[in-house]
């Protein structure tokens, strides 16, 4: 895991490495083992290495031949993809995963990216074609950010190395802010930043040196062509099969590692079968909160521990604790982020990075295998339509009247949503509906000034939002929704994953996160993935002998609450009137002061109102005020 920064300078203008180590410099964090730079005239790279594979040998820039790269992240089959090219004649100075990337280029050119299994994000430059290539996997677990004009591409891990480079300003982007009000993510390849962008998961770019043009290939979607040939035997066995291996080669390391371990099914299957792989007892991490038991589920994390014989480690984060650290946390992140979660988890992390190097989590299982409850509110919604006025939107029953009420009780601790969403516009299209579920941007609103939310337009973030809702392969509601949480929301939360595990130079693995998963689910009939409105039940069914029954049966989804709302009114409070109630917030002018102290007193539980108005203001304060 690393750092990298890259500079193009388009018009020919040589190339100093000062500049480059200065913006690389601004994230040592994410490599402090080793670091190198490479620069030839106009194109230069440099690179921070957090040592994981190959400890010795594994230097970068590396270059071979004519091409050379500077890369961040982990390849998973790299000691396949040697064995390919070694009996097809190639020969390697190292027994690296960087190495085995640049093997595979020179074999097969832009076409190696597809076939590489991992999270990655690289810069490539290849003399002899003339060519420079920036890419990302397949679901961008690692980031890569650009910012381009006229005379010059500059790429880094990090947005805040991009703005250490002279000649780039930190500027607002307010359709981005809109967006971020309304969900608490970006869309697509935009950030808060103007000029500067996220290259988009399973995409590369290519650029021309000789003649200035480049282009923006996407080299890997999933295919949600349904598979109506195989059985649900079929489907298990080879689920099974496919999550046995993504953990196995996960754990490919020169370094020690352990597991995130909230309780949750995802965590839970991920830390069991890495226990498996492990000599000795597997580390695992978790957290919670002393403020009740709605802030705790240790006592499911201590249960999988002991099933698998894991050597359970846990923190409590205090109010204390969020105060010294939140600005901290907002730096690491570049920008807002998805809910109050980050800070738990940043917590978890550090206590990881004090014991092991690597650890793996659940990411991504709920955007896979449908575990949102949100799914079961849409399809609930689906089936009383259908049972009223006797229609059926997707021409097969996925979900109806009778199959979806036993699955029901899990929507007790939702009643709020509940009564919002049957506010609006009940029994409309599929994508209206549920922009409505997780549309955040009434409440966040009202916080705003009536000058700034009257450039605030609704109607075109929701065409944004269809564009990845509405994908043409995906004709039933379930993969609609599942679609647009792999690539609308879950970059966000991997954002996240990403920020607090190389703050504190931790290799965080997401093994869920397979391309060869997500390719054989979203494959499979709706009817097998959400059999009567039950979440992850192909999923549950693929790990019924694996799981401890208590972990099967459970109904009460956490995530990582936060409990903000006692904290404003205790230990925080004093914190949270200085960053919102100060006079810099006020002269901003973009928040109606009286409806912020109404929020600082009201906040409800879970809520996530005052997170958002928390992390605008630290954001603006540490990157457009400084």
């Amino acid at each position: 895991m690393c750092g990298i920064v890259g500079i193009y300078h388009k018009n020919g203008i040589p190339l100093g490495e000062e500049v480059l180590k200065s913006m690389a410099d601004t994230i040592h964090h994410r490599g402090p083992d080793d670091e190198g730079s490479f620069v030839d005239n106009n194109i230069g790279f440099y690179h921070k290495r957090l040592s994981i594979i190959d400890l010795s040998t594994g230097h970068q820039p590396m270059t071979d031949g004519d091409v050379t790269i500077a890369f961040n992240g982990e390849i998973y089959n790299y000691i396949e993809l040697r064995q390919e090219l070694v009996q097809a004649g190639c020969r390697f100075r190292t027994h690296s995963d960087t190495e085995v990337i640049l093997k595979m280029y020179q074999k097969y050119g832009e076409e190696a990216i597809g076939r590489l299994n991992g999270m990655f994000a690289f810069l490539l430059y290849d003399k002899g074609r003339r060519r420079l290539i920036a890419a990302r996997d397949h679901f961008g677990i690692k980031p890569l950010y650009i910012y381009e004009d006229g005379e010059k591409a500059i790429f880094a891990s990090e947005i805040k190395a991009i703005l250490a480079h002279p000649d780039v300003t930190a500027a607002l982007n307010r359709e981005s802010l809109n967006e971020y009000l309304t969900f608490q993510f970006l869309l697509g390849g935009h950030t808060l930043f103007q000029g500067i962008k996220k290259l988009l998961p399973g995409h590369y770019l290519s650029i021309d040196l000789k003649s200035g043009s480049s282009e923006l290939a996407k080299y890997w979607e999933p295919n949600f062509k349904v598979d109506k040939h195989h059985t649900l035997d079929y489907f298990v066995y080879e689920l099974q099969r496919l999550l046995e291996d993504t953990v196995k080669i996960q754990l490919r390391s020169d370094v020690p590692a352990g597991a995130y371990l909230s309780g949750g099914v995802d965590s839970s299957i991920v830390s069991i079968l890495a226990a498996r792989n492990i000599p000795g007892s597997l580390k695992a991490f978790t957290g919670a909160f002393h403020e009740g038991r709605e802030y705790d589920e240790t006592p499911y994390a201590e249960l999988v521990a002991r099933s698998c014989n894991a050597q359970m480690f846990k923190v409590y984060p205090t109010e204390r604790d969020f105060v010294e650290l939140l600005p901290k946390l907002i730096y690491h992140m570049d920008e807002p982020v998805v809910g109050p979660g980050l800070f738990p988890q940043y917590m978890v992390s550090r206590l990881a990075a004090d014991n092991v190097k690597v650890v793996l989590g659940g990411q991504g299982g709920d955007e896979i295998f449908g575990g949102y409850t949100r799914y079961v509110v849409a399809y609930l919604e689906q089936a009383l339509k259908g049972a009223i006025f006797e229609t059926n939107d997707e021409g097969e029953h996925v979900v109806s009247l009778q199959s979806i009420v036993p699955n029901l009780p899990c929507l007790r601790q939702y009643i709020p949503m509940l009564r919002q969403f049957w506010q609006q516009e009940a029994f409309g299209d599929m994508d209206r509906r549920y922009f409505h579920l997780i549309d955040r941007s009434e409440s966040a609103l009202e916080l705003y000034t009536e000058d700034f939310r009257k450039q605030y337009n609704r109607e075109a973030i929701f065409h944004e939002f269809q564009s990845i809702f509405n994908h043409p392969d995906t004709l039933s509601y379930y993969n609609k929704m599942t679609h647009f949480d792999m690539f609308g929301s879950l970059p966000g939360l991997l954002q996240v994953e990403d920020r607090v595990s190389m703050a504190v130079s931790l290799e965080s693995r997401v093994p869920l996160l397979d391309r060869r998963i997500v390719d054989l689910v979203a494959s499979m009939p709706v009817n097998m993935k959400f059999k009567g409105g039950e979440m992850k039940y192909i999923l549950k069914k693929a790990v019924r002998n694996i799981l401890p029954p208590e972990i099967l049966a459970r109904k009460d989804k956490m995530g990582f609450p936060v409990p903000l709302h006692i904290w404003a009114q205790n230990g925080a409070s004093a914190f949270i009137k200085d960053v919102l109630l100060s006079k810099a917030c006020r002269e901003r002018g973009i928040f109606d002061m009286k409806k912020l102290e109404a929020l600082i007193r009201s906040e409800r539980a879970f809520g996530r109102t005052l997170w958002g108005a928390l992390c605008i203001e630290l954001w603006f304060r540490q990157f457009i005020g400084r």
